[in-house]
């Protein structure tokens, strides 16, 4: 394939013009004044001189100029190491176009290309991220006096590994079969990491037999390869059966270890680590870091400082990694002091924190609202010299978003593009947000649209980002139509877009509408969650409907999803509204029986406030007993925010907080005596 002038395969940006290299044969450049035919002259550079010149060369440009003199003299006539070293050269900065003329150039003075050579060429293109390209240029591989070899088609299976182009890997392994060549075990594990990567891990459990049956024995990177699938599959158990068939290096352990970490069985992986320490492998910073990090993750930061203690003490090193995953557990917990304890106490000691690191602690101080800590720990990060990434401006922006602050949110919007870091999907729905936050509709439509434009589409949570904002600003009708126009787009809806728009539709009375969204899910086969049963159940018990409220609670039992304090707090609320305060007795003390929740102190306001209004005063005190008895919550004034799902409560019923602390004032006794049994 020949390029046309001025064409490139890459898109750069200011990309310096190169010279082109003139050929070294003065038979293809014609002269305007002829000489006369001198007799050849010996070469006067040497093949080691020329090559050092050009591998020492740190500049592109000058390593081509000098290439191209010593072309165009009598002094040296190329060969196939300098232009290995050449094409190498250019290939370790994608410079496509330059490597293609080389080629060509090569083929035009008549010298072979050589199979080191060749996997040069096929690197750079696997470098520049141009694989099928190198496949083209496979093809043409006799035209420049180099035959296909098993070596060859092993780097161009992994190039296009690299590009996941799955679907090219298969018909070049048949190809390289019908030109007889033997697969050997770097073409098998190529194949092997291919077919892992596609989740097709009996595909490479049928390849391990049959490397065995061809007389190729697997090795150690074939067994981890698929190990390692079978680990991240969740297929921990059968992982473990293969690796019994090999002996397992830290590598099979690291990814083992990962594995029943990623399904919470902590003591398995920690009895992991004393099996390796009993057959003498010692387990590495990847070992220990994959264990610390998913402790950390699950709110467990104490069992995670006990697994550091012991790396400490078999001697291995910490790195930036376990100490984020620490910090990261520490604000998870709300432990933002020592989060930050433990952030300069590895500053000090000399872990230089990366770009990982940083976004790790601007996440946790703005997940907190202290956003003017997350600036400054920004500005200490650009001091060090450490470029913040998209991440990190996307972070910031959610928590600007989150505090409410829109002119900070879209400065530092401003700001990343003025770094020129490229925003992804997530900054956009991050901004998304922020606008939506403001009702600033109109202006979130314009970014959603935009992203199309930039060569970043939205995907399925930007619109239900969008969704959820137009459905809390009443603007239900427009909510609709972004659905319709995700679907036009190619994004399908998923059971939260659904959650936001029975929100919206039940939020404005419009209950038809509403409950035939209901129908479309069940159409569709979208399995409901726990937030979709909550908010149709709220739906049918504002429109009165609570005998189809109870069969809908009775479908999800059915259907195995959990109730939660929401759920039991709808019902109940609903049930002491109409007045059947009996059937919300009942379904209150069932929390005692099954155990499935805990009544909070919305429960009881609910329960106190139809008790008061339709039994009387002594049956409430009895219940207001019980909930200071059980450790309830009786700071009324400061009640923790009602989910959305929740109805909102008219001033009349939120009078309940009212009534019961006069009832709280007025009888001291039993003040008292409440407060001695709490104490007890």
């Amino acid at each position: 394939m020949y390029l046309k002038e001025g064409c490139s395969l890459l898109l750069k940006i200011h990309k310096p013009t190169r010279p082109l290299v003139l050929s070294s044969n003065p038979n293809l450049v014609p002269s305007l004044n002829p000489k006369p035919q001198t007799e050849p002259t010996q070469p006067i550079l040497a093949e080691s001189e020329v090559l050092q010149r050009l591998k020492h060369e740190p500049q592109l440009g000058l390593a081509l100029e000098y290439f191209r003199s010593i072309s165009n003299s009598r002094d040296f006539k190329h060969t196939q190491l300098t232009y290995k070293a050449m094409i190498e050269k250019l290939g370790s900065q994608c410079e496509m176009d330059g490597v293609q003329y080389l080629m060509h150039q090569m083929k035009l003075e008549g010298v072979s290309c050589s199979e080191d050579l060749f996997i040069s060429v096929v690197k750079a293109y696997r470098r520049a991220g141009l694989a099928e390209q190198a496949l083209k240029v496979f093809y043409r591989i006799r035209e420049f006096g180099c035959k296909p070899s098993v070596k060859i088609y092993n780097h161009l299976l992994d190039a296009l590994l690299c590009e996941n182009r799955f679907w090219m890997i298969n018909p070049v392994y048949v190809n390289m079969k019908k030109d007889g060549m033997v697969p050997n075990v770097f073409t098998y594990n190529i194949l092997l990491k291919a077919l892992c990567k596609n989740d097709r891990v009996d595909g490479a459990h049928k390849l391990l037999v049959e490397m065995s049956k061809k007389g190729c024995c697997p090795d150690t990177v074939s067994y981890t390869t698929v190990v390692s699938a079978l680990c991240r599959l969740g297929k921990v158990d059968e992982a473990r059966e293969l690796a019994c068939k090999f002996e397992p290096n830290v590598a099979v352990y690291n990814a083992l270890v990962n594995g029943l970490c990623k399904e919470f069985k902590f003591e398995e992986a920690l009895g992991l680590l004393v099996e390796m320490a009993d057959k003498g492998l010692d387990p590495n910073v990847i070992t220990y870091s994959t264990v610390i990090s998913s402790l950390s993750d699950v709110w467990n930061v104490e069992s995670a400082l006990a697994v550091l203690a012991k790396m400490f003490v078999r001697g291995c090193r910490p790195n930036i990694h376990t100490f984020t995953s620490l910090i990261k557990g520490y604000f998870m917990e709300g432990r933002v002091s020592e989060a930050l304890d433990l952030w300069n106490r590895m500053v000090r000691e000399g872990f230089g924190p990366n770009v990982v690191a940083y976004t790790t602690v601007i996440h946790g101080l703005c997940s907190v609202g202290n956003m003017r800590k997350a600036v400054s720990v920004l500005h200490e990060m650009e001091r060090m010299g450490c470029s913040p990434n998209v991440t990190t401006f996307s972070t910031l922006i959610d928590g600007f978003a989150k505090a409410g602050n829109l002119v900070r949110a879209s400065e530092t919007w401003n700001k990343m593009m003025a770094c020129g870091c490229r925003p992804n999907v997530i900054a956009y729905t991050c901004m998304v947000d922020v606008l939506c936050r403001k009702y600033m509709f109109n202006r979130a439509q314009c970014l959603v649209e935009n992203m199309t434009a930039e060569g970043c589409p939205p995907n399925t949570v930007t619109y239900n980002t969008f969704i959820k904002g137009l459905c809390e600003g009443g603007e239900v009708d427009w909510a609709v139509k972004v659905l319709n126009t995700m679907r036009d787009n190619g994004s399908l809806p998923n059971i939260t877009t659904y959650n936001e728009l029975l929100y919206g539709l039940f939020k404005v009375n419009r209950f038809k509408e509403a409950f035939g969204l209901v129908r479309e899910i069940h159409d569709k086969g979208l399995k409901l969650n726990l937030v979709t049963y909550n908010t149709i159940l709220n739906g049918f018990c504002c429109a009165g409907m609570t005998n189809e409220a109870m069969q809908v609670f009775g479908n999800m039992l059915k259907c195995g999803t959990k109730p939660d304090a929401i759920t039991y707090n709808i019902l109940i609320y609903f049930f002491c509204k109409q007045g059947r305060i009996k059937t919300a007795i009942q379904l209150f003390n069932s929390s005692g029986a099954v155990k499935e929740w805990c009544p909070d102190v919305i429960t009881y306001t609910s329960l106190l406030w139809g008790i008061c209004s339709s039994v009387g005063l002594d049956e409430a005190m009895v219940y207001l007993h019980k909930m200071i008895s059980e450790d309830a919550n009786l700071d009324f004034e400061h009640m923790p925010p009602q989910p959305r799902c929740f109805p909102e409560q008219s001033n009349e019923d939120y009078q309940l907080s009212v009534t019961l602390n006069n009832i709280w004032v007025q009888r001291p006794v039993h003040r008292a005596s409440l407060e001695d049994a709490h104490t007890l």
